[in-house]
């Protein structure tokens, strides 16, 4: 029986633990730091209110997917759900992203108009900023772009964004209602302890290592120190940062962490109906807040609020800059046969969330099950190209 390392439980290393598991006929450990799994998807509470850090909710194009998990996890949509952003230089709320019925209202109406109607597009641009600054002027720029990713993303200019999502025809503005995921399933768990039930269900076949870490790496050779033994595995799947798993020899990838602040108000709902998320495009610290029981439901005279600020305090989110993710390439091509690296941090791929943790689990466990000796990020053994097109 071939035995497999999974590095990591959160919901990229239980999901593949889940498929690999029911392929039959191997044996799998997951080895977690931490005292629980889920990672990010754990459900905590404050006072009863349940929460998690981010607002996670299940957002998918992809239909399979959530069938998937709404087998083990019962799931409700939340397709209504709205974002807002709060806009310094008007003292207004509008929805986020951009929205023509909110330009119409902006006290420069006038002067974005012709900002857009001057514009000469995005051709050529050759970052993020380049790209919307060309495309709708200076002015929404500023109010919606510019600040917030850079504090997002921690970086001095947002020219310094050079990988992202792009159309030849300049940035979408919504129309319509404005649903954000209009075009996607959008839901969330129906149980109060959201994720939760799914994470032993992935892993009830499998031996599960918490509070536990690695204390060496030999990639090369499929060898780990565990508990100060020398392990060897045919088949390791890793979800963490790819250059901690080789010691950081060719240099540290970065990544930017959030320091997350729930908090409890005095009033039934805070944010107006539908109205789950409210971002902060200004100069400010804070990039988002959520009111968790819009997400979910729970019952109470009070609110819980989480608040997000970007810190270097934990390593949560792959910087969009392609020096760095030709770095994590690098990495990569290390990783012999039979060795994979999945999930957002693992694939170093901000756009990964756990419909995609998913799918990696379900393209590592094919490609095991194929004998097809793939190898390296799971973006590189997708045959339906599906995860390139995520990641670019």
């Amino acid at each position: 029986m071939k035995k497999v390392l999974i590095i990591g439980g959160g919901p990229a290393g239980c999901a593949i633990a889940h498929q690999i598991s029911m392929i039959g006929n191997y044996n799998i450990t997951v080895v977690e730091k931490s005292n629980v799994l889920g990672g990010g998807c754990k459900t905590l509470t404050m006072g009863g209110h349940p929460y998690t850090f981010g607002p996670r909710h299940f957002i998918t194009d992809k239909k399979y997917l959530f069938d998937f998990l709404n087998k083990y996890v019962p799931m409700r949509s939340c397709a209504e759900h709205e974002f807002k952003a709060y806009i310094e230089q008007d003292d207004e709320f509008y929805n986020f992203p951009i929205h023509e019925d909110d330009i119409k209202r902006m006290p420069d109406y006038n002067e974005i108009s012709e900002q857009r109607k001057n514009s000469k597009g995005p051709a050529g641009a050759k970052n993020l900023g380049e790209y919307w600054l060309n495309s709708v002027g200076d002015i929404l720029y500023e109010k919606f772009i510019k600040n917030y990713n850079e504090k997002m993303w921690m970086v001095d200019s947002v020219n310094e964004i050079d990988t992202f999502n792009w159309s030849p025809k300049g940035p979408s503005i919504a129309t319509g209602k404005g649903k954000v995921f209009s075009d996607k399933i959008s839901a969330y768990p129906i149980k109060l302890n959201g994720y939760d039930d799914y994470f032993p269900i992935a892993t009830k076949d499998v031996k599960v290592l918490l509070s536990t870490e690695i204390n060496e790496y030999d990639i090369e050779n499929k060898t780990v120190n565990l508990n100060d033994q020398k392990m060897k595995f045919d088949i390791i799947v890793n979800t963490l940062p790819p250059d901690i798993i080789f010691n950081f020899k060719l240099g540290k990838l970065p990544f930017i962490g959030r320091d997350f602040y729930p908090f409890v108000l005095p009033i039934e709902n805070a944010f107006p109906k539908d109205v789950y998320f409210i971002y902060y495009p200004g100069k400010g610290k804070v990039t988002r807040c959520v009111e968790y029981k819009k997400l979910t439901k729970y019952k109470s005279k009070n609110t819980l609020i989480g608040l997000e600020v970007p810190s270097l305090s934990n390593r949560l989110y792959p910087l969009p800059i392609k020096k760095y993710q030709d770095l994590a390439d690098d990495y990569f091509k290390l990783m012999p046969e039979g060795v994979y690296s999945a999930g957002r941090a693992g694939v170093y791929r901000y756009g990964i969330d756990f419909d995609r943790c998913i799918d990696h689990g379900m393209i590592i466990a094919k490609d095991i099950k194929e004998g097809g000796g793939g190898h390296g990020s799971v973006l590189n053994i997708d045959p339906t190209g599906e995860q390139k097109r995520i990641a670019k």
